[in-house]
């Protein structure tokens, strides 16, 4: 991740940047929910009970882990890791080193910590990785997009 972390960091400077035919979110927003992402999901793995994880099935989980992106328009992100209407920079940095603090401590938890996705169901240490990864490289190509014209 650490790769991304400085990608979204090279990004901060082109916060104010929108293309609304690619999205009508711009940068900013996306880096920001990057961000809420990783740490919100950080907290729920550090404080599930690994003696609770139970599989779960999710016929949509092997596919898009495999192809390594979602469909664009086709899932909405629960309020928990939504922006603010506002964004402010200095929040977007404090963020970014929480995220890159709570990565470098990710394999630390136990195997079986977990978090619920609706989609793709209980995803233990290892699911909730890829994950992450495949979330912040939908939103990056994304940004990307915004950013070509």
């Amino acid at each position: 991740m650490d790769k991304h972390f400085d990608k979204i960091e090279s990004l901060i400077p082109l916060r104010d940047s929108l293309n609304a035919e690619v999205s009508k979110s711009d940068v900013a927003w996306h880096i920001d929910h990057m961000l809420k992402v990783v740490n919100k999901i950080y907290d729920s793995l550090s404080s599930s009970d690994p003696t609770e994880y139970k599989y779960q099935f999710s016929l949509a989980r092997p596919f898009v882990f495999l192809w390594g992106d979602f469909p664009r328009g086709i899932a909405t992100s629960p309020k928990v890791v939504l922006p603010p209407d506002n964004i402010n920079t200095a929040d977007i940095y404090t963020q970014l080193k929480e995220a890159r603090d709570k990565m470098d401590r990710f394999d630390e938890l136990p195997k079986k910590s977990f978090f619920y996705h609706f989609a793709f169901k209980n995803l233990n240490r290892r699911r909730t990785k890829r994950f992450i990864e495949v979330h912040t490289k939908h939103h990056l190509k994304i940004i990307r997009d915004i950013l070509k014209s």
